[in-house]
C-alpha cells in the first residue's frame, strides 16, 4: 500500500484557520504512480478562502515532465487493472464510499474554506459525488454487455464492453468534490486508469479523495493528479491527438 499522508502535519486541505502572515502555506502535492510528490515546478499560485482572503495552500504549476508521467504512470497501471476482475474493482468503491461518509464533514469544511460555499452547500456537493461512488459499486451489473439472436436471417449480434485505457479529466472550480467524483469513479471501476487534474482555485478536495481512495485500496497507477491551468493542458491535447485517447 502507497503511502497516504500527502497533508503532512500541515493540514492544508481541512483547515478552516486563518494561515499567520508568519506561517508559509503549504504546498499541494501531485499524486504520480502512487506517490504523492512536490513538484519541480518554481511557479505556484496561491489558493485564497474567498471568506478571509487568506492564503490556505499553493498550487504548482506543474511541468510538462510531471504531466507526462502522469500519463506514463497510468499507462503502466493499465493493463494489470483491466485484467483486475470487476467484483473487485467495484468493491474498492465500497471502500470508497465508507470512507467519504466517514470523512464528509472535512471534505465539506475544504469546500468551504477554498471555494466559498456554506457548509451546508458544500456537504451537498460531497454527498452527490457520493451517490456517483455508490452508482459505481454496481459495476458488475452496468458492464453486461448485449446479445440478440437472429436479428436477421443467420445473423446475431453481440457487443461486449471493455476498457478503453487511460481517461484525464479537467475539473471547474464550482463543485470541487462532486465533479472529481463524477469522473473518476466510474472510469476506473470500468477497468481505465485515470490522470485528474483539478481547479487551481481549490484544488484540496480532490487531493482528500485520492487520499481516501488510496486507503481504499485503489492500486498505484491508476489514478494520478497533476496540477496547474490551462497552460499545461496542451500535453493532454497533443497525447488525444496522436491516438485519439490518452493512452
Amino acid at each position: 500500500m502507497p503511502q497516504i499522508s500527502a497533508l503532512g502535519s500541515s493540514h492544508f486541505s481541512t483547515t478552516a484557520q486563518p494561515f499567520s502572515s508568519k506561517r508559509i502555506a503549504p504546498r499541494v502535492p501531485n499524486l504520480i504512480g502512487g506517490r504523492f510528490l512536490d513538484s519541480k515546478s518554481s511557479n505556484f499560485i496561491d489558493v485564497i478562502n474567498p471568506a478571509t482572503q487568506e492564503v490556505v495552500s499553493q498550487v504548482p504549476l506543474s511541468t510538462d515532465e510531471e504531466f507526462k508521467a502522469a500519463v506514463s504512470a497510468a499507462k503502466k497501471a493499465f493493463p494489470s487493472w483491466r485484467n483486475t476482475p470487476v467484483t473487485t474493482r467495484q468493491r474498492v468503491m465500497l471502500k470508497l464510499q465508507e470512507l467519504i461518509r466517514r470523512d464528509m464533514d472535512k471534505l465539506a469544511l475544504n469546500v468551504t474554506t477554498e471555494q466559498g460555499k456554506t457548509l451546508k452547500d458544500a456537504q451537498g456537493d460531497v454527498f452527490r459525488g457520493l451517490e456517483v461512488v455508490e452508482h459505481a459499486c454496481g459495476m458488475g451489473t452496468l458492464q453486461m454487455g448485449e446479445y440478440v439472436s437472429n436479428v436477421s436471417n443467420g445473423v446475431d449480434t453481440y457487443s461486449v464492453r471493455e476498457p478503453i485505457g487511460v481517461c484525464a479529466g479537467i475539473c471547474p472550480f464550482n463543485f470541487p468534490a462532486m465533479i472529481p467524483l463524477w469522473m473518476f469513479p466510474l472510469a476506473v471501476t470500468c477497468g481505465n486508469t485515470f490522470v485528474l487534474k483539478p481547479s487551481e482555485k481549490d484544488p484540496g478536495a480532490s487531493v482528500m479523495l485520492a487520499e481516501l481512495a488510496l486507503e481504499a485500496g485503489l492500486p498505484e497507477g491508476v489514478l494520478n493528479i497533476v496540477h496547474g491551468t490551462h497552460a499545461g493542458m496542451h500535453i493532454y491535447s497533443r497525447a488525444a491527438a496522436k491516438g485519439k485517447r490518452v493512452q
